[in-house]
């Protein structure tokens, strides 16, 4: 399965981003052979839409799902409508969010779990349950 991961830096071992819509990259893994590929997130440039915007990103890329700690309303709708999994991560590597869904500690989302917005600086976090 290929997996968007919403990162710091273009590499397995770079520091996954909280932020999905605003990440800076995202790194695309494949989950059985980790062969992966980095694209710069657009997205983040924008001034509104951030999120709506990087799920058509990792939807173009052939992604199947994403890892991201904080999901907002409007990137969880555009994703759902895509049919992309979702699954929340706490913090750590590119290669340790990929290995804790591999090994079954990432549960699936079912909710965007911060306001509009956060990402901007507005919209207080939510309580994010189920992080690896």
């Amino acid at each position: 399965m290929k997996i968007a991961v919403a990162a710091s830096g273009p590499g397995l071992d770079d520091q996954t981003d909280a932020r999905f819509g605003r990440c800076a990259w995202f790194v695309i893994v494949d989950t059985e052979t980790f062969e992966f590929e980095a694209l710069e997130n657009t997205a983040a440039k924008q001034g509104t839409g951030a999120g709506i915007a990087a799920a058509q990103i990792v939807a173009d890329a052939g992604a199947e799902g994403v890892v991201a700690a904080n999901l907002g309303p409007s990137a969880f709708q555009a994703l759902s409508a895509g049919a992309l999994k979702m699954y929340a991560f706490g913090g750590g590597t590119v290669r340790e969010s990929i290995e804790s869904l591999n090994s079954g500690q990432l549960v699936e989302t079912d909710s965007s779990n911060v306001g509009a917005h956060t990402g901007m600086g507005a919209g207080g976090p939510r309580k994010v349950t189920g992080l690896g």
